[in-house]
């Protein structure tokens, strides 16, 4: 499996890494391929949540990974709470205080890809902002079609197998 193939089944659940068969035994995996698109929201006084959602999808799998969040121009001196809404791995919706930024002491914080699963929401709690958020939204897609040259190449190599026999090894002269 390539690296970037092997990279992307990090993302996936475990039941979409047996469909991309990158578990156990599987003989040929499925293609598995990794779309990465920027993302940017900004909070404020105006607009204080914004949610990131995706529609389901049986091939593909939604990932947010956030980079950054930082106070931009026209921000007060004052504490802006970010709060991040999510599912935790019971499927209860839960709200996490993820960044407490000011001006004067905090004005940026990275996240250093921190994932999660959409639907996710993103509020600010206080503070009037204006706080940007960024990161990348991540699709790892399986795909189930086997194409014709994969088909043939799997043909050939069973016929090359059948064809090439294993010989047994010459003795050399001199040597018992």
């Amino acid at each position: 499996m390539a690296a970037g193939a092997a990279a992307a089944l990090t993302f996936l659940s475990p039941e979409s890494r047996v469909r991309a068969g990158g578990v156990r035994g599987q003989r040929s995996p499925a293609p598995v391929t990794m779309d990465s698109f920027f993302f940017g929201c900004e909070l404020s006084g105006h607009t204080r949540s914004f949610t990131f959602k995706v529609e389901k999808e049986e091939d593909a799998e939604h990932v947010l990974a956030l980079t950054m969040l930082c106070l931009t121009e026209g921000a007060k001196d004052e504490c802006n709470v970010v709060e991040i809404v999510a599912r935790n791995h019971d499927h209860q919706e839960i709200a996490v205080p993820v960044a407490n930024l000011k001006l004067s002491c905090q004005p940026m914080l990275s996240l250093d890809d921190f994932q999660l699963q959409p639907p996710v929401t993103f509020r600010l709690k206080s503070g009037s902002g204006p706080v940007r958020i960024t990161g990348r939204h991540q699709i790892v897609t399986i795909s189930n079609d086997v194409s014709e040259d994969d088909e043939s190449e799997e043909e050939d190599e069973e016929e090359e197998a059948e064809l090439s026999p294993i010989l047994p090894a010459k003795k050399q002269k001199g040597r018992p």
